[in-house]
């Protein structure tokens, strides 16, 4: 079978790529994948199938019309704005060529942090609660902003970034004028609302979805444990966390996974996750984080309906982590992944 292979890699020459709004910041590229991750999955894809590698910051479009696919396997986050990871699948759409993973819709919603937390709200899915700013100078906890409803301490985002980007160690706010300087910091930096949101001082977690409908399932629960952290940091998941103190050549041991959960509290995570999951109508395969709060309820955090998936075990990514919990090696993983997509299209390996 033709299997294509859609992504967006990482440039060591930014001039390489469209310049985004806001020109190249140093988390610019965090969303997109490493040569060595695209030949992973390359590789894994070719044990059973032909491989068709299709840049999506090159001519995406001439190469699928032209090598037409049986599938794709699409990994593309898309250079700009809050509907880029939508392009890809679009143009798949367009062209009748079937994919793995979430449609435009889902992809597009579940990036806009402030749009997800609505529809999970309307159904009844708890998540911190939260407001949009908009415009930097008024974030002054009236009323009509939102933000007069919240309990310090807040954890103030980009609303529409991945990868931890815009998340990062004096992101979590605890006065009025840490909240004015960050929105403002934000806003400048990224060119986007703030999302700010209530900050919940549990434990935290993340879960991997696999499969669609009543076949999906979540795969070992992950928990991030902040303890590995420098002492005088903040408990969350920053982009310091991630990218900067947490590197492959010295790994925190900032997982464990799979987490130490009783019984009653891995069932409550495990089918809140797979409820976020239908009712956002993600395909597929998604990783969804989790936080408790104060009293040891969970929350979601986010949807991540394209997971990161580092091959090596030191690159602490935590879907490849979670699967392997599960007895599962990466080349397994990544199959496993385009089969579910095949039989969801009725493509025949």
């Amino acid at each position: 079978m033709k299997v294509g292979l859609t992504y967006n890699m990482r440039r060591e020459n930014p001039g390489e790529v469209l310049e985004p709004p806001g020109g190249f910041r140093g988390d610019a590229q965090a969303e997109w994948d490493t040569p060595e991750t695209i030949a992973a999955i390359q590789s894994a894809l070719e044990k059973r199938h032909d491989v068709v590698l299709i840049d999506a910051a090159g001519d995406a479009w001439n190469l699928l019309r032209e090598t037409r696919p049986d599938i794709v396997f699409n990994i593309a986050e898309g250079s700009a704005g809050p509907c880029r990871e939508g392009y890809i699948p679009s143009m798949l759409e367009h062209f009748g060529i079937p994919y793995s993973a979430s449609d435009p819709l889902t992809l597009n919603i579940c990036l806009d942090k402030s749009r997800t937390k609505e529809i999970l709200a309307y159904h009844g899915l708890p998540t911190a609660r939260f407001c949009v700013i908009s415009d930097p100078d008024r974030p002054c906890e009236s009323p009509a902003d939102g933000v007069a409803g919240l309990r310090y301490p807040l954890v103030v985002k980009p609303l529409h970034e991945g990868s931890s980007k815009g998340i990062y160690n004096d992101s979590l706010v605890r006065t009025h004028g840490e909240l004015v300087q960050r929105v403002a910091w934000l806003q400048e930096s990224y060119g986007e609302p703030a999302l700010v949101e209530e900050f919940l001082p549990g434990r935290e977690f993340t879960v991997a979805i696999l499969g669609n409908g009543a076949g999906a399932r979540a795969l070992p629960v992950v928990e991030i444990l902040f303890d590995a952290l420098p002492g005088d940091v903040n408990p969350i998941y920053s982009f310091e966390a991630k990218w900067v103190w947490d590197q492959s050549s010295d790994p925190l041991r900032i997982f464990d996974c799979p987490a130490r959960l009783d019984a009653r509290l891995q069932a409550e995570i495990e089918k809140l996750c797979l409820d976020a999951y239908r009712v956002l109508r993600c395909r597929d395969w998604c990783r969804i984080d989790v936080r408790l709060d104060a009293g040891g309820r969970p929350h979601i955090l986010e949807l991540n309906p394209l997971p990161g998936v580092l091959p090596k075990p030191e690159d602490n990514s935590c879907f490849p982590k979670a699967a392997r919990a599960a007895g599962m090696g990466y080349d397994q993983l990544i199959n496993e992944v385009l089969d579910i997509a095949c039989a969801r299209c009725g493509v025949l390996p």
